[in-house]
């Protein structure tokens, strides 16, 4: 078979990086947006969670639509309601429109989702996991670097500057993707609905939900942080934009130094071993970190060092249970991953709201890190199910 022509593989990795950076990098500005549009910070943290939930429900219909319709239209159509989004929140003088357009923002997803079955496309099995390994390094290094460059601008510019650069950075990966990336989907499904059948199959297995529990559990705690910090980070410590930023890259730090771990380890190691020693050190961080505080701690470097562990945890045990997931059913891999991420974002969407209201009372640190223990337990009981369960199937 023909392999259809090839998009540079910097063009992937910015589609992918750009659909993280629309993520974090306003976060270090979500104080002073709540106080410019008079709000409570739980409801600016809907920036936030509202962007995840809608986020959730677009990466499960994205890749029905682009085996139907092609990757490039459904990506410049992505890209561009994106760019029209980002200026309406930029100019917006109201807490609701701002809202309105960041949940429009949300239609970025399309560049992570179509990239990656771009790969699929152009390349065989073997290098297609290559090749999807160095585009994942821009989903660890956009969340470390997008918080520090949010932070500057905001410190420079104001909090509208970050929503001018994503201005900017849309305009330039539509005309990017316009010129670079053809059209690689060789053969279109005319069904919508052909992915969607296979889901009740994967719903009443208990294996795929406990990998799946472990999962949404283990970046829900990823998520929670990225809801609770800037408002523990400003109105405890007193942190201008820019440390917030940098403070915020902590999380990513850990979660690259636990991807390479993993690649280390990875033959070597029992991959349930592997798992559930990131499931562990995730909630002895944070666990640390509120024993600390009840004793009168109060140290936003204390806060930001125990939730590197988090992103440790997190990078000991993504890599591992997002393959636990495809293996549950084989045959419905694409089902699960499709289904799997959007309950890992709508989770997300979830404990980045709950994070918001805890910290926005008296809280503050402790309450954010007594949140990640509970979300990290949560990961810890579901990663031991799953492979307690696969235990007993190997038994027979």
């Amino acid at each position: 078979m023909t392999l259809p022509k090839k998009p540079s593989l910097l063009t992937l990795i910015l589609l992918t990086a750009i659909s993280v950076l629309s993520l974090n990098l306003f976060l270090p500005s979500l104080s002073r947006i709540a106080a410019e549009f008079e709000a409570d910070y739980a409801l600016v943290s809907l920036s936030i969670g509202g962007y995840l939930a809608v986020s959730a429900v677009l990466q499960v219909i994205m890749g029905p639509l682009s085996d139907m319709y092609g990757r490039r239209p459904v990506l410049l159509a992505g890209l561009g309601i994106f760019i029209v989004a980002s200026i309406g929140c930029l100019l917006a003088q109201d807490i609701w429109v701002f809202l309105g357009f960041r949940l429009l923002q949300s239609t970025v997803v399309c560049a992570m989702v179509i990239s990656r079955a771009v790969v699929r496309d152009i390349a065989p099995a073997d290098q297609a996991a290559r090749l999807l390994g160095l585009i994942g390094t821009a989903m660890a290094l956009a969340p470390l670097l997008g918080p520090v460059l949010g932070g500057v601008l905001d410190q420079l510019f104001g909090w509208r500057a970050s929503f001018a650069a994503f201005v900017l950075m849309g305009v330039g990966l539509f005309a990017l993707t316009w010129v670079d990336l053809p059209e690689t989907n060789t053969m279109r499904n005319p069904s919508f609905t052909a992915q969607f059948r296979s889901y009740p199959e994967l719903l009443g297995v208990p294996l795929f939900w406990a990998h799946c529990g472990a999962l949404v559990f283990s970046v829900g705690g990823f998520y929670a942080f990225l809801g609770g910090a800037p408002q523990v980070a400003e109105a405890q410590f007193g942190m201008t934009p820019a440390l917030v930023g940098v403070g915020m890259g902590s999380i990513s730090a850990g979660f690259m130094l636990g991807n390479y771990l993993t690649g280390r380890l990875s033959g070597r190691v029992a991959l349930s071993r592997i798992v559930l020693a990131g499931r562990w050190l995730a909630l002895i961080g944070p666990g640390i970190g509120v024993a600390l505080f009840a004793l009168g701690a109060d140290s936003a470097l204390l806060m930001f060092g125990c939730v590197m562990f988090i992103g440790l945890g997190n990078g000991l045990t993504i890599p591992g249970v997002n393959a636990s997931v495809m293996s549950v059913a084989p045959h419905l891999a694409g089902s699960a991953s499709g289904l799997s991420g959007a309950l890992t974002l709508g989770g997300g969407a979830a404990l980045t709201a709950i994070s918001g209201l805890v910290v926005g009372g008296t809280g503050g640190a402790a309450a954010l890190l007594s949140l990640l223990v509970v979300v990290s337990a949560l990961a810890l009981i579901s990663a031991s199910y799953a492979y307690r369960i696969e235990a007993r199937m190997a038994l027979g």
